[in-house]
């Protein structure tokens, strides 16, 4: 939750953690947390994985709950979207 803190400038609580497998691209868990005071989401889609590229042995990943993202699996694909991209 400091994560989101820091990534987002709001506070959160933990709703859920969801399974997400996105095939071929990537598996783990989200988590699922409602947003306090932020201005333009409710909820935000929060994971981390193992970023051997960039020379991270962690990163940290948090989607708000902005169309097109609208759930844990959605958030996923348009991270791996956006980093295809090269986008943040």
């Amino acid at each position: 939750m400091q994560a989101i803190l820091h990534l987002h400038q709001a506070d959160s609580v933990h709703v859920e953690s969801v399974p997400v497998h996105e095939e071929f691209r990537w598996k783990g868990g989200v988590a699922v947390l409602d947003l306090k005071n932020h201005p333009k989401a409710k909820r935000v889609y929060a994971w981390s994985h193992r970023d051997v590229k960039r020379g991270q042995d962690e990163r940290f990943v948090a989607a708000l709950e902005i169309p097109p993202v609208d759930s844990p699996q959605t958030a996923v694909k348009v991270a791996i979207a956006a980093e295809a991209k090269g986008k943040e």
